[in-house]
């Protein structure tokens, strides 16, 4: 097969990943020192302290997913039965499921057409006296409006809690690094991210309070400097140190994977200056680059269009918002609906701007900081061809 020919890297595969010397040398490091569990080990305190001196944070707690890390977020703010937390429909379930294992309801707010991010208007319109927190999920790496939701969050008393989950060393409009702007920052180490130990989560804070609540609240209510009690309620959410080990090698390379996905993205920018029915978001600087988002006007269409060109695409990134799950339905689950006489709680066209791009106008790219400029080049000949077939 020609070079030209070959499938594009990607993140389940070594020439898709930043994996080596490095992380084979930290596994090794761990398992001849014999202690794999992070209550008596060093690796996932020394994570804690690197990736909090990478953001310039106070505090970091490590854990075992960024599922995990939110969950930690979510209990540190003291949200619990019959609280309810806004957040948006365009996300991993892993933003939601915190959520309702804390007894609360996920109440959603409309996004951005542009962008998928939350619309801090109607996280505003949002907000009741039941409000606890905001989540605010950095969308395949596009920066929320953090300034808004901080202030927000402010004037009515809540807390804000950055999903960074895609967006690690993201930047906002004041090139602020996401994840400094609210309360509690949330990153996750799952293997699709920008860097990988298979999975991990570490959760940020400037606030002692809060890092000590989520601290105890990943270790089962346990701190462990003061003998065998339990202070509160909390899990085992531990942080192995195998995937500590990883972590931090990984961790050493992120800027660099960033760095080289900004580099691609901008060089498909220029290729698609003349390119027919498709746009890149017009935010672009201080984006990370998950994925790579685009506004088409079919993305069905579009999506066929590439895949029969060899480029993996994914029309709307989910399938349905995350209000129309069944779990929150009450068709199925442990979330009964609300609003009695078997309505459902979150009714269609509840944020009308979120379905519009999941049923149209949202096409999304794998990208890969290994991407060369031909792969870049091919991509942005296979948009073209797709929109000139329009």
């Amino acid at each position: 097969m020609a070079e030209r020919e070959m499938p594009l890297p990607t993140v389940l595969e070594p020439r898709g990943r930043t994996l080596g010397a490095e992380e084979r040398a930290a596994v090794l490091r761990v398992l001849d020192s014999a202690v794999l569990c992070s209550s008596f080990g060093t690796e996932a305190r020394a994570l804690e302290a690197e990736t909090a001196r990478l953001y310039g944070m106070a505090e970091a707690v490590a854990c075992s997913s960024g599922t995990a890390a939110l969950h930690l977020a979510v209990a540190a703010a003291g949200v619990g039965p019959g609280d309810e937390v806004i957040t948006t429909p365009i996300s991993d379930f892993g933003t939601v499921a915190p959520i309702l294992a804390q007894g609360a309801r996920p109440v959603f707010a409309d996004v951005r057409a542009d962008d998928g991010t939350l619309d801090p208007a109607a996280v505003e319109a949002a907000v009741t006296a039941r409000t606890r927190a905001v989540i605010a999920v950095h969308l395949f790496g596009a920066a929320a409006d953090t300034d808004a939701l901080r202030a927000l969050c402010d004037r009515h008393g809540l807390v804000l809690i950055e999903d960074c989950a895609q967006a690690w060393l993201g930047e906002d409009s004041a090139c602020r690094l996401l994840g400094t702007v609210g309360d509690i920052a949330c990153l996750s180490l799952q293997q699709y991210k920008h860097i990988t130990a298979g999975d991990g989560g570490i959760a940020l804070t400037g606030d002692p309070a809060l890092a000590r609540a989520m601290r105890l609240f990943m270790d089962k209510g346990w701190d462990r400097t003061e003998g065998r009690i339990h202070r509160q309620m909390g899990l085992n959410y531990r942080m192995p140190e195998l995937v500590a080990a990883v972590a931090r090698a990984q961790l050493a390379k992120v800027a660099e994977v960033v760095r080289a996905r900004r580099a691609g993205a901008e060089h498909l920018a220029g290729a698609l200056a003349t390119a027919r029915g498709v746009r890149m978001p017009e935010r672009r600087e201080g984006h990370a680059w998950w994925v790579m988002p685009l506004l088409v006007d079919d993305n069905q269409a579009w999506a066929k269009g590439l895949r029969e060109r060899g480029i993996p695409a994914l029309p709307g990134y989910l399938e349905r918002p995350l209000y129309a799950n069944p779990v929150l339905r009450g068709a199925e689950g442990p979330v009964a609906p609300a609003g009695g006489a078997g309505l459902p709680p979150y009714p269609p066209g509840l944020c009308p701007r979120a379905e519009e791009l999941i049923d149209r106008t949202l096409l999304v790219l794998e990208w890969n900081e290994a991407y060369t400029t031909g792969d870049v080049e091919r991509i942005a000949r296979a948009l073209r061809e797709v929109g000139i077939s329009r």
